[in-house]
C-alpha cells in the first residue's frame, strides 16, 4: 500500500514477488506520477491498481505492506484488519530477516548524517550496509549480508511506530534528539515520542541504547530502555558512555576505553559534533576503533540537501539545507554561521509551532524570505519578537526568493535554504526543493524586469 518514490515500496514489491508471493501494488497517485518505479517492476508478475484503492484488494489480502506515510487512521488499514490481514512494513521485513547486527538511528534532526557517519566508521573494518529511511530498500542485499557484517538503518517515527507490529529492535539504538515533529501524522507530541522511544524500549537485554544526554527529552529515556544504556555527554560517573574533551571523544565501556579525535569533522555547529559523537559511540560498541572513526570523519562529505554548499558566487556562499524540515533543524543551521545570513524558509505544515524559530530568525537572520503555506505563521512568530532585526520578504516562489536575496547578499554572507517545514505544497519532495535551489543558485541573475 503506497508504492512511493523513495524505493521502499518498490523494494518490498520486488522482494516478495521474487519469493513467489502474489503481489498487488496500490497507490492513490496515478500511473503517470509513478512511471519510474512501475517500469522497474515490469519484469515481475505484479498487479498494479494506481490512481485509487480497491476495497477487494484489502479484503482479500493475507498481508498489507504499509508505506510509512500512510496515517494510522486510514480506513483501508481498518478494512484489512477486519478481514484478518496482517499489517507489516518493508523495514520490519528486513529487520526480521537480517542475520547481521543492526544499528538503528533516530531523532527529530540529523538522522541521515549520523547514520552515514556510523556506516563510514564501521565499513573500514567489516562489511557494512546502509539504508532505511535514507531511501531504497536493503531487502535485495539480504543474500549478501552475513552475521559477520553490520547494517546501519535510519529510522523515522513512522517506521518506529510500526515496529510494534512485530520486528526486533536494532541491537544498537541511537537517539539523537527529540522535538515536536509530524504532529499531523501522530496526532500529538506524546504519540510521536512514544513511537520514537520504541527504538530502545523494545530492545533485548543485550542491546545498547546510545542516548544523547544533552537532550533532556532523550536523556529521560534512560529508564525506558530494554537493554543497556550508553550516554553521550552525560556525567562521568564510571558508567558506560562517551564524553567530549575539547576535540577528543573519550569512549568507555566495561573493560574497554579509547579516545578518538573529532577534529577533522567537516561540519559546522555543536549539533554536528554531538551527532558525530553518537555515530562514533555506536560504531565503537560494534568494534570500530579510533583509527576507523578518525579516518571516516576525515573523508566524510556532507550529504545532499543537508548543510550542503552548492555555490560560492562573488563571495556569497549558497547553502542547501532542504532536509531541515523542522524548526529545530533550521535553528541549528542559523546558529552554524557567523556572518550575515539571508534565509529562505517555509513550506507545508506538520503541526509544529514556530515560536523558537521566530526568535532565532529575529536575532540571527539579516533577511528572511518566507514561502509556502507556513509563511504567514513564521512571519507572525518573527514579528512577535521584540527587537527583531530581520527584513521579512514574502516572495511567491523559490525562484523569486533567490533573486530577492541575490540582490541583498554581499561578500562574506550566506544564502541559506533551511525551510523548517515539509515541501509538499510547492515541490515533489525535499530533494526536489533542494535540487531547484541548487540550479537557481548557480544560474545567472535574472534580468531586471524578468519574471521569475
Amino acid at each position: 500500500m503506497g508504492l512511493g518514490g523513495f524505493g521502499g515500496g518498490e523494494g518490498a514489491a520486488r522482494f516478495l514477488a521474487q519469493q513467489g508471493v502474489r503481489v498487488t501494488v496500490t497507490d492513490l497517485r496515478p500511473e503517470a506520477e509513478l512511471a519510474a518505479p512501475v517500469s522497474r517492476l515490469a519484469d515481475l508478475p505484479i498487479e498494479f491498481h494506481l490512481g485509487g484503492h480497491v476495497e477487494s484488494d484489502f479484503a482479500a489480502a493475507d498481508a498489507v505492506i504499509v508505506n510509512p506515510a500512510v496515517k494510522p487512521g486510514s480506513p483501508w488499514l481498518a478494512l484489512a484488519r477486519r478481514h484478518g490481514a496482517r499489517l507489516d512494513t518493508e523495514v520490519n521485513l528486513f529487520l526480521r530477516l537480517c542475520p547481521a547486527p543492526v544499528v538503528g538511528v533516530t531523532g527529530s534532526n540529523g538522522k541521515s548524517t549520523t547514520a552515514t557517519l556510523a556506516w563510514e566508521m564501521l565499513r573500514r573494518s567489516r562489511p557494512a550496509w546502509l539504508g532505511g529511511n535514507l531511501g531504497g530498500s536493503l531487502l535485495a542485499d539480504l543474500p549478501a549480508i552475513t552475521p559477520g557484517g553490520v547494517v546501519v538503518v535510519e529510522l523515522s517515527s513512522f517506521q518506529l511506530d510500526r515496529l510494534a507490529w512485530g520486528a526486533p529492535a536494532p541491537a544498537v539504538a541511537v537517539a539523537l534528539n527529540l522535538n515536536p515533529n509530524h504532529i499531523d501524522w501522530h496526532g500529538d507530541f506524546a504519540a510521536y515520542e512514544a513511537a520514537k522511544r520504541n527504538i530502545c524500549a523494545m530492545q533485548r537485554a543485550d542491546g545498547w541504547a546510545v542516548l544523547n544526554a544533552a537532550d533532556p527529552r532523550v536523556a529521560a529515556w534512560r529508564g525506558h530502555c530494554g537493554g543497556r544504556v550508553f550516554e553521550v555527554g552525560g556525567a562521568e560517573d564510571g558508567r558506560a558512555g562517551a564524553w567530549l574533551r575539547g576535540s577528543d571523544l573519550v569512549l568507555r565501556a566495561p573493560g574497554r576505553e579509547e579516545r578518538a579525535s573529532l577534529a577533522s569533522l567537516p561540519l559546522a555547529g555543536p549539533h554536528h559534533r554531538m551527532n558525530a559523537a553518537c555515530a562514533a559511540s555506536a560504531a565503537w560498541l560494534l568494534g570500530a576503533g579510533a583509527k576507523d572513526i578518525e579516518a571516516a570523519l576525515a573523508a566524510f562529505k556532507p550529504l545532499a540537501h543537508r548543510m550542503e554548499t552548492v555555490a560560492v558566487v562573488d563571495g556569497v556562499t549558497w547553502v542547501n539545507d532542504s532536509k531541515a524540515t523542522t524548526p529545530e533543524a533550521a535553528i541549528a543551521a542559523l546558529n552554524a554561521f557567523d556572518g550575515p545570513i539571508h534565509l529562505i524558509a517555509g513550506g507545508s505544515p506538520k503541526g509544529t509551532p514556530f515560536d523558537e524559530l521566530g526568535r532565532a530568525i529575529a536575532t540571527r537572520a539579516t533577511t528572511a524570505a518566507l514561502i509556502g503555506q507556513t509563511a504567514p505563521a513564521i512571519e507572525a512568530a518573527v514579528r512577535a519578537c521584540p527587537g527583531n532585526r530581520a527584513e521579512i520578504l514574502r516572495p511567491a516562489t523559490l525562484a523569486q526568493a533567490v533573486e530577492e536575496l541575490r540582490r541583498r547578499a554581499g561578500p562574506g554572507s550566506v544564502v541559506l535554504l533551511s525551510p523548517a517545514c515539509a515541501s509538499f505544497d510547492l515541490f515533489r519532495s525535499y530533494a526536489d526543493r533542494g535540487d531547484q535551489f541548487r540550479r537557481l543558485a548557480n544560474a545567472p541573475p535574472a534580468a531586471p524586469n524578468q519574471v521569475v
